[in-house]
Formats: structure tokens, C-alpha cells, sequence
């Protein structure tokens, strides 16, 4: 037989493409048309509906960026339509590019009810399911202009600087094709036309057939069986009658299609998807319109097929429709009562979990888990979170502790170094928890069930031989939109086919469930998931970085301060202004709002957020300190001075407050030689020289110098950062190859107990004061900075003269330990790391550690100098420069801070790192305050104090052992205690595990390594 492959397989595209999907909807004619353009803001759906309307025509522009314009479609059915399937097909001018980008809209009745969207894959609004003829009939559109930042399907670089994020300055910029109040888009086409059933699934038979030979092997006999019979039905279509010959064509196909598959093919799990970015390249306010048209979407297709199965993860976004889209919301009440709509992830909304603090991971899944229990009487048993830019490793303990079995993400395929070894394994997390988990192997969270896809499922999957399940998730994403009438038209024909796995539509819990039963002894993975991509997001928009970690301490201030003053003066607890708190934080640690990954306008309202937080917290605890303290001495000299650390400092114990009357005090300067400026408290000495540098950081107790011999601390380096894509996501290893190091300071001078250093770069400036307190280890650097650069980096560096094999970084609950060689390809690939508070590096029995205040992104390397000594340099990643997709990210004024302890254990740098980040308060008052909650062990840690959420009034202390080892220690309260019981994360009593005995002396309590215990403690009354 002649080889025709090439011949017909290029034969079926165009036939396909250029004349069966045209003929889709051959027979129309066009809509009566008006609109009624809006600026500003979104106006409420009855407001939008109301008008006033004016004509428009197809070939009109519509739409300045970010406006809305409400467009009125009417028409009526032609008579001789009677008994057909009547469409509108719609297209606002969205192009090519995929749903979510650029302009959307949501299909409404007159009377307000939605009833589906329209995006680039999605044009149809069905009319009549079978007209009658003659009838009319009247739907409104509104429609958003969403401007165009980022183009998924662009032939060149899609990451080109724009100003279109930022609304306010892109409408004072004027001029250009992107100039303000020009409209973008132009409406394309407004039909009513005929939907020929037998063309569409002719259509969607050949499709699937195309899909699935392409995916064969050249030299399968299935792969010329399918060719040979697309041959003979491409043979039989009449392309002047399509409509006439649809249905022969069908027959010829159907032994194709019926051919089951083999028993042992793989086995998919489909489902339904829109991963909804709760902002990125749109603001917060224009998700809540993507999730209601995606919501309705995936609504109106469970109409249509009862087996559909969606899953919708972030409890923020379904909040969000039950405030301001209750029509939208009702849906998705009637669909979770189906099984068909699926509340799923457990989370608030997915957050970016190498920032997000400890506590903070705590509540998303409080408040998520809260949320669809309390809306839904659903316990959801999965995190699902397939977009982050890494996993820390305290993950797999929390989800147990929320009761969370099983764990999904697909983001680890994006690594650029190496590939993970498994799609089905167990995660181990610091404390040995494990949870089982899967990454699709389709490597995307915005599948379509194509042939590509279940292709690269098949091929990709790793476990295979002791595992035969797989996950895919379903449905354009990102910007929202969701599955199509089309995908689950390849689900149905994907069910049982011959050469191709086989697809059933089910939910997480289903997959989950047989997946384990299927492979309970998969792998193990031990430690964080770290993302080999997007390292950059560690650093960029600072601003954003700060206001979080900020919030995060004020936070477990106002917890604290006000359940004490609660219990001890009956002050009132402000449970709804914390629960309504807590929830803005954790809308704004979203994955791509913290990380700086957004355009200037998320930017711009995250930071006016964490400022509006920062004041209410603040008066929070400002009224609880208040009340605590008592009235201040007759002389107006009494102070007491309030530590909400878990450690005790200065005369105060941790987590009370206590009289002070003579203030701290720290080191003076003092000139040394050859024009050096030196602080010296007795326990180190730091040498500062005439360039500015460090250049001696002195253990006096030990008599060890902590800087490598010849070299410099506190070292600021500028370094080109222009990535070769996502730039305010990614920095690249070649940044390193080229640095500018600042050795000559502009001013070096004391203050009394400062020395000041400013340094000039470039059109930047940047000021730094350093400082030593009386009885610190720790040297406290203050850095303002008017940062004017672009496309570069800003790191501080600390060459120490230790030989550590590895450095230790601060996660949520603990720390993990990281190589500081690059002997592997995955040691080699973490060339920038994240830590919280801390960075801690030792040799045995001698050790520093680096404490900030708002740095996340740090990279420590190590070299052997020519004396035999090592060298290990750690170094903070201070500020970035990206032009994409915010022009002016962290451009103007910053302040920040870091410090250095010397001669630091582990613990040294445990209670350093909170210390930093919790400032002691001083009110004026008369009372010393003794803790509502106290532990006698040094490693374990009082993480959150607060009363209960159910406002029983009960006290929920949450603790975890910091050091890594076991520790056996005493819970103590600050009031008589009835009971104690152990809890989940929220705050239910755990089933396997019996109250807690209390005794005299308090509640005893051992832990292991890093070990994270919530105690609910019931006052006496």
C-alpha cells in the first residue's frame, strides 16, 4: 500500500478547521444590536440592565481598557427555524487568544438571572433548544474591556513592558494606540443562527479521531485504521452539502469510535476546572466578575450533562458570589445538592506558601474548611493547589491537622533543572507526617482533554506498573472560563476507546480514593517541593512582602493582647473585626499578589489593605494594652512594657508585660584605628572602616572572629536581573556572572550610638544605620533606600569564616536545612532559597545567623580560601527591579531591616528571629501583666494565644517544638483551668486522642521534632 498518511492527515485539519466547524452554524442572521458604555467602576447587574442604549453596528469599537459596556441583543426566530436548534453566536472582538485575557462577558435575562459567559472558546448562547418560530426574544451582555497584558499565544516575547496595569497612570499617559479612553475592542459578530446538531458532533467525532491518531505510533495498526476510516468519511461529505452528508459520514465513523479500549489502559479521572487567578493581570474586583461568569458557565453545562463534574477551590471567590452575585450563587447551591458542582482545596484561596507564615496557613484552611461546612455541609479531604511556586516542607503536618488526606499540585513539572521522579507518592513533611499525593501528569491545571493531553498523561506518567490512575483537571484557566460543551464531548467518546486511556468524569475524592487503594505503598518524597522556576518572587515588590509579614505579627499582637485583657479585665473580644482581618491578609497572600507577580493596580490596593490592617490592628491592641495596664502613676512616670515574643527579654517574660522604669540602652561608638568606627557592647564588637564595610564582627565571649579573613560583611552588591522570561517571577542563574560590588561609601559617620553609612548607585541612594544594644548578640541593620534602578538586584553579603556543609532557613513551624554545595543538579538548582525570619549557619558547636524583618529570598555558597579555611557567604536578596508586568515595580522609598547574631545556635536564632519581628510596646500604666499561656522549655514555641472561635470563651493556645528534637514540657495558664483537650486546626476535639491531664502544676505535654499541638483550655468558671 502507497504511503498517503501525510495526505489525509493534512486533509482532515483544513476540512475540519476551514469548512465542518463553519458549518457548525452556516444558516444566520444578524441580531439588533445596542449598547450602553460605562466608565469607572462595574454598576450593579439591575443598573447595567437599565441603560440608556444606542444603536451599534459589527465592525464598531467598543471598550476602553478596563471599562465596561452593556450590550442588548434582540431578534426573533424565523418561522421556517421551527423545530431546529437556534443559537446567537457572539463574538465581542476577542481574537485568538486564550479565555481570560481579554475581553469577556456574562449573558443576562432581563429580569437580572445570568445565564452563561462569552470568551474567545465560548460564543454561543443558546436561543431555542427546539423553536417554535416566531418567537422574540431579549438578553443583555455585560461585557468587560480587560485589556490585553498578556498574550499566552503570542509568536514573539510575550513579556513587554506595559503600563496598561496601572490604570491611573496608563489613563494619564496619553497618546499611542493604548492611549486613554480609545476603545480596544470591535465587535465582530452578532448572529442568530441555526445549530446543526449532526455537524457538531460530526465535528466532535473527528476531533477526537484526529486527536488519538496523532498520538499513535507512525506504525500502529490502530493509527492507519482511524486514517484509512477518516479517509472514507472525509470521502462521503459533500462539502456543498455538508449538512446533507454529516450523517453518513457519522455512520462510516462510528466502528472507530465504538472500538473499546484495552483492559489494562490507563485510567483518567476527569474533571472539571477554571483555575481563577484571584488577581494577577487583573484587579481583585474583576475575579469576582470571572469567577460569576465561569460559575455560570459550568452551571448551565451541568444542565445539559448530569455527569459533569467541576471543582472550584478557593472559598474566597464563592464568598465573593454569595455577597455580590447571589443570583450566580443560588446555582451553585442547586449543583453542590446534584454532587456536581464540587467544593474542593480547603483553602481561603491559594496562597503562595513559601511567604505565608506559619499562622497564616493555619487560618487559610480554618476559614476555607469553615466556609464550605458552614455553606454546604462538605468536608473537604483535599488541598488542592496547582498553581504555587513551591510547597514547604511544614505542609503535610498542617493538612493532617485540618484533616486533609490527600494533596494535588501540578506546578513542580514546571522545573527547569530536573524532573520530579513521581506522579503518585507520599509526602513527608519535617515533623514525619505524610499525606498522599499526585501531580497530574498531564503537567497543566488547564487541560482539554484533546489527544495531546491524554496522550502525554499516558506516556508521562511515572508510576507505571504499580500504579495505573491519573488526574486531569479540566478547562481554560488562569483568567477563568472553565470546560466547554466541546471537551466534555471528547470526555464522553474518551470513555472506553481503543488505543487511548481511558476517561471517566469524577471528583477528587473518588480519584483519590481508588488511587490509594490502588498503589497504598507508593514512594516516599521527604522535605519541601521546590520549584526549580520563579525564584524571583521571593523578592519582588518588597512593599507587598512587608505589608504582609507586618500584618502577620500585628495580628498574633491583637490575638493575644485581647484575649488576655479579655479574661483579666472582662474587656470585649473582637471576634468579628479579627475574623474579617484575618481574611483580607489572607486574600492578599493569593500566589500571585504576595509574590509581586501582579500589575501595579493588585499592587497599589494590596499595600493601601495591608495599611488599612496595620491601623485597625493597631487600635486593637492599643485598646487591650490599655486596659491591661490600669491607670498610669499620679507623676505620669509608670511605664509597662508589653512583649508579645514567646521569649523573654530584658526583665519581660514572654507573652506579658512588666513595670520598666529605666530604658535600654545600646553601645556607643567609639573611634578606633586608621579611622574606623566600632561598637563594642562587652559580648561583640563590630569594626566598621572608612569605605563602609564590616570589616571585623568579633565573638568577645568565644574569641572568634565570625567575617573571613581579608573580606567584608554587610556587603551590598547590585547585580543585572533581566531573566530570560517572567521576569518578575524568574531570576536566573547568570545573574551571578556579573556584579558591582559597593565598596565606597558616599559618608561614614557616628551618631552617638549609630554609625551611618549612605552609598550612592547609579540615580539610587540608600542609607544605613547600625547599631549594638547593651547585652545583644545581635548587630541591627536599618536600611532606607530611594531605589531608582531597573532590571537589577540588590544583595547584602555576609562571608563568614565557617565551614558549614549546610545553612538553616526558618519555614512555618521549623526550619529546614539545605545543602551549601551544588554537588547534584538539585542541590545545584536552589541557588536562591527561602527563609522566614532567620538564616542560620554553624559548624559544630559555633554558629550565625542573619534575622530580618521582610527578606525572603537569601542564597549561601561556600569556596576553600588559599590558607585551608572555607568561606560561606550568605547573602540576602534586598530589592529587584522587574519591568514586567509593572513597569515601576519597587521603584521610590523603602525601609527594611536585618541583623546579625553572632555566636547563634539554632535556638539563638529561633528567639532572634521573633524578637526582630515583635517590637516590645511601652503604655503608660501601673499593672504588670503575667501571661495568659507560658511553656517551660525553650524549644517550644507559643505560636498563637487567642479565644476560641466559637466564642464559648474558651482559650486556644497553639505551640510547636522549634529545634528539631523531642521536648517534654509544661503548658501553664494564667487563670484557673476546668479541662484541656487536644484540638484540630479548627478547634474541634481530635477523636483519637483523650483530654489532657491538668494538674497543679499546669498541662503536660511531650512533643516530637517540630511537632505543631493546638490546646483548647476551658477557664473555670
Amino acid at each position: 500500500m502507497h504511503d498517503d498518511r501525510t495526505l489525509t492527515e493534512r486533509r482532515l485539519a483544513r476540512v475540519l478547521d476551514q469548512r465542518l466547524r463553519p458549518a457548525v452554524h452556516v444558516r444566520s442572521l444578524p441580531l439588533e444590536v445596542s449598547v450602553h458604555h460605562l466608565s469607572g467602576e462595574p454598576v450593579p447587574v439591575s443598573e447595567g440592565i437599565a441603560g440608556p442604549y444606542e444603536p451599534i453596528s459589527t465592525g464598531e469599537y467598543w471598550g476602553p481598557a478596563w471599562s465596561t459596556s452593556w450590550f442588548r441583543i434582540r431578534g426573533g426566530v424565523p418561522v421556517d427555524w421551527a423545530g431546529e436548534r437556534v443559537e446567537a453566536v457572539l463574538d465581542l472582538g476577542f481574537g485568538a487568544t486564550q479565555p481570560g485575557f481579554s475581553a469577556e462577558g456574562l449573558v443576562y435575562r432581563a429580569d437580572g438571572t445570568p445565564v452563561k459567559a462569552l470568551n474567545p472558546r465560548n460564543t454561543w448562547l443558546l436561543i431555542a433548544e427546539r423553536a417554535e418560530g416566531g418567537e422574540e426574544f431579549e438578553f443583555y451582555i455585560e461585557a468587560a474591556a480587560n485589556p490585553l497584558i498578556f498574550d499566552f499565544d503570542a509568536a514573539g516575547d510575550p513579556f513587554v513592558p506595559t503600563r496598561a496595569g496601572d490604570v491611573a497612570s496608563w489613563l494619564r499617559a496619553g497618546g499611542g494606540a493604548e492611549s486613554a479612553g480609545e476603545p480596544l475592542y470591535r465587535l465582530t459578530r452578532t448572529d442568530l443562527a441555526v445549530f446543526d446538531e449532526t455537524v457538531w458532533e460530526l465535528v466532535q467525532d473527528l476531533d477526537v479521531l484526529s486527536g488519538l491518531m496523532h498520538q499513535l505510533p507512525e506504525d500502529a495498526t490502530r493509527r492507519s485504521q482511524i486514517r484509512h476510516t477518516v479517509s472514507a468519511a472525509l470521502d462521503a461529505i459533500d462539502l456543498q452539502d455538508i449538512k446533507g452528508t454529516a450523517g453518513q459520514a457519522r455512520t462510516l465513523l462510528a466502528p472507530a469510535l465504538s472500538a473499546p479500549a484495552y483492559a489494562g489502559a490507563h485510567r483518567i479521572s476527569a474533571v472539571g476546572h477554571a483555575h481563577i487567578d484571584t488577581a494577577w493581570l487583573w484587579p481583585v474586583r474583576e475575579t469576582v466578575r470571572k469567577a460569576a461568569r465561569t460559575v455560570s458557565n459550568v452551571t448551565a453545562l451541568m444542565d445539559d450533562h448530569p455527569d459533569f463534574r467541576f471543582v472550584m477551590s478557593q472559598a474566597q471567590q464563592l464568598a465573593w458570589l454569595k455577597e455580590q452575585r447571589p443570583e450566580v450563587y443560588a446555582r451553585v447551591l442547586q449543583k453542590v445538592a446534584t454532587g456536581q458542582f464540587l467544593p474542593t482545596g480547603s483553602l481561603w484561596v491559594e496562597p503562595d506558601t513559601n511567604l505565608s507564615g506559619g499562622e497564616s496557613l493555619v487560618r487559610q484552611f480554618v476559614h476555607g474548611k469553615r466556609f464550605y461546612l458552614e455553606e454546604f455541609g462538605v468536608e473537604t479531604r483535599d488541598m488542592w493547589l496547582p498553581d504555587t511556586f513551591g510547597y514547604n516542607a511544614a505542609l503535610p503536618q498542617l493538612m493532617k491537622l485540618a484533616g486533609i488526606d490527600w494533596f494535588l499540585t501540578q506546578k513542580i513539572s514546571w522545573n527547569t533543572t530536573n524532573a520530579f521522579p513521581h506522579h503518585t507518592f507520599w509526602w513527608e513533611g519535617i515533623d514525619g507526617s505524610r499525606v498522599f499525593s499526585h501531580f497530574p501528569p498531564v503537567d497543566s491545571y488547564n487541560g482539554d482533554l484533546s489527544g495531546a493531553d491524554i496522550g502525554h498523561t499516558e506516556r508521562n506518567f511515572r508510576d507505571k506498573g504499580a500504579a495505573n490512575r491519573s488526574l486531569v483537571p479540566f478547562g481554560y484557566g488562569d483568567g477563568g472560563g472553565g470546560p466547554t460543551r466541546e471537551m466534555l464531548a471528547r470526555a464522553d467518546r474518551l470513555a472506553n476507546l481503543e488505543g487511548s486511556a481511558k476517561v471517566e468524569m469524577e471528583g477528587p475524592v473518588d480519584f483519590f480514593t481508588k488511587a490509594h487503594a490502588e498503589y497504598p505503598d507508593a514512594p516516599v518524597w521527604v522535605g519541601e517541593l521546590y520549584l526549580e522556576l520563579h525564584r524571583g518572587t521571593l523578592t519582588s515588590q518588597l512593599a507587598t512582602k512587608q505589608g504582609n509579614r507586618r500584618s502577620e505579627h500585628l495580628l498574633r499582637e491583637a490575638e493575644l493582647w485581647s484575649a488576655t485583657a479579655a479574661l483579666r479585665t472582662g474587656e470585649p473580644y473582637p471576634y468579628s473585626a479579627l475574623d474579617r482581618i484575618w481574611k483580607t491578609v489572607l486574600l492578599h497572600q493569593f500566589h500571585d499578589i504576595l509574590p509581586g507577580s501582579s500589575i501595579a493596580w493588585v499592587h497599589r490596593e494590596t499595600e493601601q489593605a495591608h495599611q488599612e490592617v496595620a491601623r485597625e490592628l493597631n487600635a486593637v491592641i492599643d485598646t487591650a494594652q490599655r486596659a491591661l495596664a490600669g491607670p498610669a502613676e499620679a507623676d505620669g512616670g509608670g511605664l509597662v512594657v508589653f512583649n508579645a515574643a514567646p521569649h523573654g527579654r530584658d526583665g519581660v517574660p514572654a507573652l506579658a508585660a512588666a513595670l520598666r522604669t529605666a530604658p535600654l540602652r545600646t553601645a556607643p561608638v567609639r573611634a578606633g584605628q586608621d579611622g574606623s568606627l566600632v561598637l563594642d557592647n562587652g559580648l561583640v564588637r563590630i569594626t566598621v572602616d572608612a569605605r563602609g564595610l564590616i570589616t571585623s564582627a568579633y565573638d568577645l565571649t568565644a574569641g572568634r572572629e565570625a567575617l573571613a579573613p581579608g573580606s567584608a560583611g554587610n556587603l551590598l552588591q547590585l547585580h543585572q536581573d533581566f531573566p530570560n522570561q517572567w521576569d518578575a517571577w524568574d531570576v536566573d542563574a547568570f545573574y551571578r556572572n556579573t556584579v558591582q560590588d559597593l565598596t565606597q561609601a558616599d559618608e561614614v559617620t557616628a551618631h552617638g550610638d549609630t554609625i551611618e553609612i549612605v552609598w550612592s548607585v547609579n540615580q539610587s541612594r540608600i542609607r544605613q544605620q547600625l547599631t549594638l544594644r547593651e547585652g545583644a548578640r545581635r548587630l541591627d541593620i536599618d536600611i532606607t533606600v530611594d531605589w531608582r534602578e531597573r532590571e537589577k538586584i540588590l544583595k547584602a553579603a555576609f562571608p563568614f569564616d565557617i565551614r558549614a556543609s549546610d545553612s538553616t532557613s526558618e519555614i512555618p513551624f521549623g526550619h529546614v536545612r539545605r545543602p551549601t554545595h551544588s554537588n547534584t543538579s538539585w542541590d545545584a538548582a536552589r541557588f536562591e532559597i527561602c527563609a522566614h525570619r532567620f538564616l542560620h549557619i554553624e559548624e559544630p558547636g559555633w554558629g550565625v545567623a542573619l534575622v530580618n524583618d521582610s527578606t525572603y529570598g537569601h542564597d549561601v555558597t561556600r569556596d576553600v580560601r588559599p590558607d585551608g579555611g572555607t568561606t560561606t557567604t550568605a547573602r540576602l536578596s534586598l530589592l529587584r527591579a522587574p519591568l514586567f508586568p509593572d513597569p515601576e515595580a519597587d521603584q521610590g522609598e523603602h525601609r527594611l531591616r536585618y541583623g546579625l547574631v553572632i555566636g547563634a545556635d539554632i535556638g539563638d536564632a529561633v528567639r532572634e528571629g521573633y524578637r526582630f519581628n515583635l517590637a516590645e510596646r511601652t503604655v503608660a500604666g501601673s499593672t504588670a501583666v503575667a501571661p495568659l499561656a507560658e511553656v517551660d522549655h525553650n524549644g517550644v514555641v507559643i505560636e498563637a494565644v487567642k479565644l476560641a472561635d466559637d466564642r464559648s470563651g474558651d482559650v486556644i493556645v497553639r505551640l510547636y517544638e522549634s529545634l528539631g528534637g523531642r521536648a517534654t514540657t509544661t503548658l501553664r495558664a494564667g487563670f484557673p483551668v476546668m479541662a484541656a483537650t487536644t484540638t484540630d486546626l479548627l478547634e474541634r476535639p481530635v477523636e483519637d486522642r483523650p483530654d489532657l491531664p491538668v494538674t497543679a502544676g499546669g498541662v503536660p505535654l511531650v512533643l516530637r521534632p517540630f511537632q505543631i499541638l493546638t490546646v483548647r483550655l476551658t477557664p473555670r468558671a
